[in-house]
C-alpha cells in the first residue's frame, strides 16, 4: 500500500536493505568468508579481507545492529539525567557547563560503542524502566536520589559524583571544593579584596552545597562576615538580580565571587550599571566555562571545573565496570583550573594592594601556583570535602 505525498505522487518504496549475502555475491566470496573478514575473525590473507571490506562499503552494507546486540545480550545504551532543579524543569543545555559535560560524555560513550539515551530532568522513577541501558550517568544527583537508588537496585552500573561514593556498582567523579573554593578565595584576597561577596544558589547540587561550606570556614578563620545571595533559579536574570542586591548594599563586597552560571559580558554589563570599575572598584571571579569570559573587556577570570575532563573519567570507569563485571565502587578527583585574567587583576595604581603575579619561569601566564592541587588525579581517598581542585592556568 502506497500513500499520497503532498504534492499529490505516491511515496517511493524504502530501498531494500543489502544483506549479507549481497556482498558476498559482488565479491565473489561465501557468506563465510565475509562475515569473518567483516568482523576480523577468521585466518583471511589481507587481500581477501580487504576485498571483502570495500565491497561492503561500495554496497552500503550495514550489520543488523539489533540482531548483533541481541546476540551479545545488551543494547549498549547508556542514559543520561541532569537532576539539578528537579522540582521546576530547566533547559539544561543552556549551560556552557552541561553542554559540554552532554557533548563530551554522548563522544566518550560513542568511542566504546555505546549510544547515550536523554532522559527528562525531572525523570520519574518508571520512565526508564522499558529502556534496555547497560547503564546510566546520573549529573549533579540529589542526596539519596530515588533515580539513583533505582538504577542500583536494577543492577544498573551508574555514575555520578561524590554523593554516590561507597554504593555497590555506583562510581564518581567529582571535584575537590576545598581546594577550588580556596583558591579562588586567596586569590582574591591577594589582590587585595577585604570583604567578598559569593553569589551561589537554591539548589539541591553538591557543589553549591559544598562551595558555600569552604567559603564559610574561610570567612570564619580571618574574622570575616560572610556576605552572600542565592539565586532562586538557573539563568542569567537570576544571577544578575542576585549582583544587584550585593553591589546595592551600604558595605558593598569588594570582590565577587560569582558561583552560578551566567553570560560573561551580562556580568559585566550589570557591575557597570553601578557605576564601577573593573577591576579597581571590584575584583570578579566567576565559576564559569563559558568561551567568551576570555573576549569580555577587561577579560574575566575564571574558576573551570573542566566537564570534558570530568565526562571522560566518569566514562572509562563505567566502561571499566560494565567490561568487568565488577560492582566494587570507584572514583577519583578531576582538577579546576583557575583561569586568572584582568578581572581580578588590579592595576597597580588602583586602590587596594597589587596582588602579586609575577610568573615563575615554568609558568609564563602568569597565573598564582597552588601546589595543594598540581596531580591531573587524586587518589580515592582523598578529604570528602569534595565538582574536581583548582589549578590555577600554566600548572598540571
Amino acid at each position: 500500500m502506497t500513500t499520497s505525498s503532498r504534492g499529490g505522487g505516491k511515496r517511493p518504496a524504502p530501498v531494500p536493505r543489502v544483506r549479507l549475502v549481497d556482498v558476498a555475491r559482488e565479491a565473489g566470496l561465501s557468506k563465510t568468508t565475509v562475515s569473518a573478514a567483516l568482523n576480523g575473525t577468521g585466518r583471511l590473507s589481507d587481500a581477501v579481507r580487504l576485498h571483502a571490506q570495500e565491497t561492503a562499503r561500495r554496497l552500503g552494507y550495514r550489520p543488523n545492529a539489533t540482531a548483533r546486540l541481541l546476540r551479545a545480550g545488551h543494547a549498549r545504551l547508556i542514559g543520561y539525567a541532569v537532576r539539578e532543579y528537579i522540582d521546576s524543569p530547566w533547559s539544561y543545555m543552556e549551560s556552557p557547563y552541561f553542554a559540554q559535560l552532554t557533548n563530551a560524555t554522548a563522544k566518550a560513550a560513542l568511542s566504546h560503542g555505546y549510544a547515550l539515551v536523554l532522559l527528562p530532568t525531572h525523570s520519574e522513577r518508571d520512565e526508564w524502566a522499558d529502556l534496555p541501558l547497560d547503564a546510566a550517568v546520573v549529573a549533579d544527583p540529589v542526596a539519596g536520589d530515588p533515580l539513583v537508588e533505582d538504577f542500583l537496585a536494577a543492577r544498573i552500573p551508574v555514575i555520578s559524583d561524590r554523593r554516590v561514593e561507597g554504593m555497590p556498582g555506583a562510581h564518581w567523579v567529582d571535584i575537590d571544593h576545598d581546594a577550588a573554593v580556596r583558591g579562588v578565595l586567596d586569590h582574591l584576597e591577594a589582590g587585595g579584596a577585604r570583604r567578598i561577596g559569593v553569589v551561589g544558589a537554591h539548589s539541591t547540587a553538591l557543589f553549591y552545597e559544598q562551595a558555600l561550606t569552604v567559603y564559610h570556614q574561610w570567612c570564619r578563620e580571618r574574622g570575616l562576615t560572610p556576605v552572600v545571595d542565592l539565586t532562586p533559579r538557573p539563568g542569567n536574570q537570576a544571577t544578575r538580580a542576585a549582583i544587584d542586591r550585593m553591589l546595592d548594599m551600604a558595605d558593598r563586597p569588594d570582590a565577587l565571587f560569582v558561583l552560578t552560571e551566567a553570560s560573561p559580558p551580562l556580568i559585566l554589563e550589570t557591575i557597570r550599571a553601578h557605576g564601577l570599575s573593573i577591576p579597581d572598584d571590584l575584583l570578579i571571579v566567576c565559576v564559569s566555562d563559558d568561551p567568551t569570559a576570555a573576549e569580555t573587556d577587561p577579560p574575566i577570570t575564571t574558576l573551570s571545573l573542566r566537564p570534558v575532563e570530568i565526562a571522560s573519567a566518569g566514562i572509562e570507569l563505567l566502561i571499566k565496570a560494565l567490561e568487568t563485571g565488577d560492582p566494587a565502587p570507584t572514583g577519583l578527583l578531576v582538577p579546576t583550573r583557575l583561569e586568572v585574567r584582568g578581572t581580578s587583576r588590579r592595576s597597580r595604581s588602583g586602590p587596594g594592594p597589587s596582588p602579586t603575579l609575577d610568573p615563575p619561569p615554568d609558568n609564563p601566564d602568569g597565573a598564582p601556583e597552588t601546589p595543594r592541587n598540581t596531580h591531573a588525579e587524586k587518589p580515592l581517598d582523598a578529604p570528602s570535602g569534595s565538582r574536581a581542585g583548582a589549578t590555577p592556568e600554566g600548572t598540571t
